[in-house]
């Protein structure tokens, strides 16, 4: 039942009445309303009603149709508003305070400015002068640059005789134009300018095509526009041309192959004219210094352009948008019956049941300068956003989510795994993003009520961490952690505002960032620098005991550290450096380590130390000796070998899933190698640490499909990474050639 009722509202007016159609001024402050308890039809009797108080409630929205006609004063301030334009319901409205609510930006004011044509004071400010502006030189300018790019691109478009379908498909391409090319007052408005580009355009093809009766601007977003994109702001909608890649259904390239038979297959070299992303990781192991200005090679020799339906951006929140990859129609009826060729075991040594994963979306989404020809930028991070229920930061597996933050290039994404729609995209011109991390902060309003938000790190070339209050569309800070590219990033799962950087400048940090108040004020500070003796390319906080040790594998070999913060050191070395076995079969501290995850509590798997294997060991015995040796070199106590690709190409990493006891890891062909664990952890815990000489196959390989791009096969495809959600539902590759793969276990 409501909260507001007739005996509340005649008890709230100020001064009290007897009827709700005398009621002048009302105040519904502090009352923890939610936008439920405004019953439009209730409101629909205060027909007098001057000045409404909804301060210091829970609400999210307003209701469309209050039906307030007299309204002149409206305080809404300290709720949790997400959108203005529905206040364009009340044209009287002169006062307007909506202060605190940390979803609105300074594009919402001048978005009120414009609707609201007798607004005077805007969160206790004359606005009078600035909302003339924005009314009318605003609004002159952005029509007359709309009108141009109309005339200058679109009327030649416009046959003498046109159907409803070329009206549709040109209206749908200019919208999505004049919202991309059509730039006018600072980019920190650049949502305003595009809503009202976006206005303004529909204006002049209603008036151009006589299309007033068929164009519901709300309607056709929901339908058309793509995908919402942010530079620096998550809040201010850019332009995108992401590309739809076609999966063939026919056989698909190549068979699968027991590990031990997989041959070295060369890369293409870039295209010298083209240009090359740069990548702070070498590009093979040959080269002598690993530096930021490297690039690695793309593997796609041939450009392709792709040929998809170009749809309008998007710049509400919480709609939703066409997915980035889908399939063409002729193929759609044959890729239903070919999809459970997706897998194929490969030499199965214990008959193990072999998982059926369907693909679902081939999503070309952070392409460089939103180039549909980009098929170099590499995606190297992706996490699973963490659900905000209390018990699944220590359990993660109680519940999940289909939503993941990925990154590459310019650009970090969020995509909802099952539809393939890109939610939100955030762009940083001359940035080249390596790392996202997820953290849930605990966010205290002015009126101190307190409410949970997931918050993204992203970090790169740049050595700066952004952090994203993602439900805010907010990116409301950055730390400038180090002088050099960062590639990895972490944060403890026992201290949430707790973020470990880990840096070219041979350092791995330890950063408080505190938490940001109502007005994304924050506070951050360096707790702890571990000294590397080389790059740190991965790290892992131990899970039996994440807050005393980390471990870290770098380009010279794989350390450990003791991260107490009871100890006084602000600076410290490494505690222990583990030995591997080579391809000689001597046991070497100095190798690099590019891969590296726990499977359990205690079993970490790491690789390459040696070429075509991976390596699964036991943290408590391998530290435990240490201990007692009191020796810094000590060599890892090898529980089993994974047989696994023979290349000599670095950074090809893996991960695991500790919930199934997989095992993932990409090759250079575009397969996913996978171990099903889940049967050896009893014998390991009672092994003494005696190898085996026999290497575990993979279970199963999952094979690359064929992938067209403009009727051209995507070949030699690198798999950079692969994650899989904490249930093992949802699988994704990230390749070297700008596509994130994603399936479904079926």
């Amino acid at each position: 039942m409501s909260k507001v009722t007739t005996e509340l509202l005649l008890e709230r007016a100020v001064p009290r009445s007897t009827r709700l159609r005398k009621i002048e001024t009302l105040n519904l402050s502090k009352l923890q309303l939610k936008t439920g308890d405004l019953d439009p039809r209730l409101f629909s009797r205060l027909r007098h009603l001057q000045n409404l108080d909804l301060s210091d409630n829970l609400l999210d929205k307003l209701p469309a149709n209050l039906s307030l006609p007299d309204l002149r004063v409206l305080n809404c301030s300290n709720n949790q508003l997400e959108d203005v334009t529905v206040l364009k319901q009340f044209p009287l409205l002169e006062e307007l305070n909506y202060e605190n609510n940390v979803y609105l930006t300074t594009n919402d004011d001048y978005k009120v400015m414009f609707l609201l044509q007798n607004l005077r004071l805007l969160n206790g400010k004359d606005v009078t002068k600035l909302a003339n502006h924005v009314r009318v030189v605003n609004s002159r300018e952005l029509t007359s640059k709309v009108t141009a790019h109309w005339e200058r691109h679109f009327r030649s478009q416009l046959p003498e005789k046109y159907s409803a379908e070329h009206v549709k498909f040109l209206r749908k391409k200019f919208l999505k134009s004049a919202q991309t090319q059509v730039i006018y007052g600072p980019s920190s408005l650049g949502e305003f300018t595009r809503w009202r580009v976006k206005m303004i355009a529909e204006e002049l093809l209603a008036s151009m095509l006589g299309q007033e009766e068929n164009t519901n601007p709300e309607t056709q977003e929901r339908v058309e526009d793509n995908e919402e994109e942010t530079t620096e702001n998550p809040r201010e909608v850019g332009n995108d041309d992401d590309a739809q890649v076609t999966l063939v259904p026919s056989k698909r390239r190549g068979s699968h192959s027991t590990a031990g038979s997989v041959s070295k297959r060369p890369r293409s070299q870039c295209n010298t004219e083209e240009e090359v992303v740069l990548s702070p990781r070498k590009s093979s192991h040959s080269q002598d210094e690993p530096t930021p200005d490297r690039p690695r090679a793309s593997n796609q020799q041939t450009k392709v352009a792709e040929e998809t339906h170009r749809n309008g951006e998007q710049p509400l929140k919480g709609q939703s948008h066409r997915r980035s990859s889908q399939l063409t129609e002729e193929h759609k009826s044959q890729e239903q019956d070919k999809r459970v060729l997706t897998t194929t075991p490969a030499k199965n040594l214990e008959d193990k049941e072999v998982i059926s994963l369907e693909p679902l979306h081939f999503l070309q989404c952070h392409s460089k300068g939103n180039s549909r020809e980009d098929f170099k930028t590499q995606l190297w991070s992706c996490v699973f956003e963490p659900p905000l229920d209390s018990g699944a930061r220590k359990d993660p597996v109680v519940s999940t989510s289909r939503t993941m933050a990925t990154c590459g290039g310019e650009s970090v994404c969020l995509i909802d795994c099952e539809t393939g729609i890109v939610l939100k995209k955030y762009k940083v011109p001359a940035e080249e993003f390596f790392t996202v991390a997820w953290t849930t902060l605990t966010m205290v309003t002015n009126d101190g009520r307190k409410k949970k938000h997931n918050i993204l790190a992203a970090a790169g070339r740049r050595g700066i961490v952004k952090l994203i209050h993602v439900s805010a569309d907010f990116c409301y800070g950055e730390i400038k952690a180090h002088k050099k590219p960062i590639a990895t990033a972490c944060f403890s799962p026992s201290c949430e505002t707790h973020l470990f950087t880990a840096s070219y400048d041979k350092r791995i940090g330890l950063w408080d960032i505190g938490v940001p108040d109502c007005d994304y004020n924050f506070k951050a500070s360096q707790l702890m620098v571990l000294e590397v003796a080389s790059i740190p390319l991965r790290i892992a906080l131990v899970p039996s005991c994440p807050d005393q040790f980390l471990l870290a594998g770098c380009e010279e070999g794989c350390f450990a550290w003791d991260i107490r913060l009871d100890k006084p050191q602000k600076s410290r070395p490494f505690e222990v450096a583990f030995q591997f076995p080579n391809d000689e079969g001597e046991a070497t501290a100095s190798h690099r380590v590019d891969g590296l995850a726990f499977l359990n509590k205690d079993v970490v798997v790491s690789k390459s130390s040696k070429t075509g294997s991976i390596y699964l060991w036991s943290w408590s015995r391998s530290f435990e000796a240490q201990g007692k040796s009191c020796q810094r070199i000590q060599p890892a106590l090898i529980l089993a070998e994974l047989e696994w690709s023979t290349t000599d190409l670095p950074y090809l990493t893996l991960s695991t899933c500790p919930a199934a006891e997989y095992v993932f890891c990409g090759d250079e062909k575009g397969s996913v190698w996978m171990y099903d664990l889940s049967k050896r952890s009893s014998a390991w815990r009672a092994s003494k640490g005696k190898c085996s000489e026999n290497r575990i196959a993979p279970t199963q390989i999952l094979e690359w499909p064929e992938l067209r791009a403009n009727g051209e096969l995507l070949t030699e495809v690198l798999i950079n990474n692969v994650v899989t959600d904490p249930t093992f539902t949802y699988l994704i590759a990230l390749t070297g050639v700008n596509i994130a793969a994603v399936w479904k276990k079926t």
